[in-house]
């Protein structure tokens, strides 16, 4: 981050304003909103700033500035459109320790003012570090329109019953999950619906019925092929959850960064020849972690239930009695395929797909190579970067052409996508030159040569 976001209590604090133009209105307007003992020095006032003036106190020297004059402030914003004048405040204040704010000058800027939507006690503040104050706007009328203006109920609500939800939940997480009940269930509803007596009601129930320490819970996830984009809302509400997040190497680091900053993340990845934990250890600490009352998401690279050993997870769970939920990710064979420009099935070239383990075991892949051979059905191999040797020999030794088109995409999904197409003959010598490295998916047959027009993501 360039600007770290944080939140000022300025109510009584003096604060300098270098100008009085329209620029300088508008920061005058946030300014005296937080409640700042707000100073102003301009030799004159735009009509916008007379107006504003009338309406709120503030004091005004006629005059230019000087230095000294920021020996009281704990803050100070220049916002004049002499460049000279701006650069002597910016002085001033930096050699005084004040955070100083120089209005479209970010190189003089120790603070900036992020684009605000105000649901007072409720704010959401948005920044571009100064690179786009427009998008910043923007993101600002989408999360406008997002939030009810009743939004700031909830915040008052919350704020009046902390002391009685404080009582009752005995530790942090469970006043965690009280306060999910309340701002995510029908008592958030009543609240927005200015229905404060059934809410007041509805909330005495909910602590007359808490009985301690919450069931733990289990939400086996699939984290789709990478892009944070096809994440699902489900998924990305249970992630959010979470007191504590197990997840996988294929896991893009964004995603796991969408989990509560206070959740645990906890890596419990595999590769080839080493496996930081153990898949037995992994099923056992799900388990373990729900019984202590924990709420734990298993992120898992692409569709859990597909070549994820999701089912070895949840077996274990179901043994024990532990409550669970499964959410589908998108498999990273349909997801590369679709941002490869190959469709896996296609009127004119193949009518079914078969997705296969390319992972080997002590150097072998053990298949039924003679079921492989329709020339209609897209072959879609997952682990097989170390395998594709083997895969393009027995293909071709049970009768597939050394033509049939076959490509291999890596890192699918992600800016750093790479596709090398070839044939079942020729593959092997474009990997050895281009050197990929996992994660990979290899794709077999002929709607691999629709590539070449259809591919409309990445550029390799």
């Amino acid at each position: 981050m360039d600007f770290l976001p944080i939140n000022l209590r300025l109510r009584d604090q003096p604060v300098v304003l270098v100008g009085a133009g329209v620029v300088a209105a508008r920061k005058a307007r946030f300014l005296l909103g937080a409640g700042a003992d707000l100073t102003v020095i301009a030799p004159e006032q735009d009509a916008q700033f007379r107006a504003l003036a009338s309406e709120h106190s503030l004091v005004w020297h006629q005059r230019p500035y000087e230095e000294g004059d920021l020996s009281s402030a704990i803050m100070v914003i220049a916002a004049t459109p002499d460049r000279g004048v701006n650069e002597s405040v910016h002085r001033e204040a930096t050699s005084r320790g004040i955070p100083v704010n120089v209005v479209d000058s970010p190189d003089l800027c120790s603070f900036i003012f992020p684009a605000i939507v105000d649901r007072s006690p409720l704010t959401v503040a948005i920044s571009s570090s100064g690179a786009s104050p427009v998008l910043a706007r923007s993101v600002r009328s989408r999360i406008e329109a997002m939030l009810p203006a009743a939004t700031a109920d909830i915040a008052r609500f919350g704020q009046l019953h902390r002391d009685k939800i404080r009582e009752v939940g005995a530790s942090e997480n469970e006043r965690r999950i009280i306060w999910e009940q309340i701002i995510n269930g029908p008592i958030a509803q009543l609240i927005l619906s200015n229905r404060w007596q059934a809410a007041e009601q509805a909330l005495a129930e909910l602590l007359d019925g808490h009985n301690g320490q919450p069931p733990g819970e289990v939400y086996l996830i699939g984290a789709g092929p990478g892009d944070p984009e096809l994440m699902t809302f489900k998924a990305l509400r249970l992630l959010q959850r979470a007191d504590i997040v197990l997840h996988d190497r294929l896991v893009n680091p964004d995603i796991v960064a969408m989990a509560r900053r206070d959740a645990d993340k906890l890596y419990v990845g595999k590769r080839r020849s080493d496996h930081s934990v153990p898949q037995e250890r992994i099923n056992e600490l799900l388990v373990e972690l729900a019984q202590d009352g924990k709420r734990v998401a298993r992120l898992k690279g692409g569709d859990p239930f597909v070549f994820g050993r999701g089912g070895e997870e949840i077996e274990l769970l179901a043994q024990k009695n532990i409550p669970f939920q499964v959410v589908p990710g998108i498999t990273a064979g349909n997801a590369a395929a679709c941002y490869a420009g190959i469709p896996l099935t296609h009127r004119d070239h193949a009518q079914s797909v078969r997705f296969v383990t390319g992972h080997t075991k002590e150097g072998k892949l053990h298949h039924r190579w003679e079921e492989f051979l329709s020339e209609t059905e897209t072959l879609v191999f997952y682990m097989g970067l170390v395998g594709l040797p083997i895969i393009c020999r027995e293909l071709i030794a049970h009768g597939r052409s050394p033509d049939t088109p076959v490509a291999l995409i890596e890192r699918a999904t992600s800016p750093q996508q790479r596709l090398l197409s070839g044939t079942l003959n020729s593959i092997e010598g474009l990997v050895e030159s281009a050197k990929p490295q996992a994660p990979t998916l290899i794709i077999v047959g002929n709607v691999v040569s629709l590539a070449d027009e259809l591919r409309w993501f990445g550029s390799g």
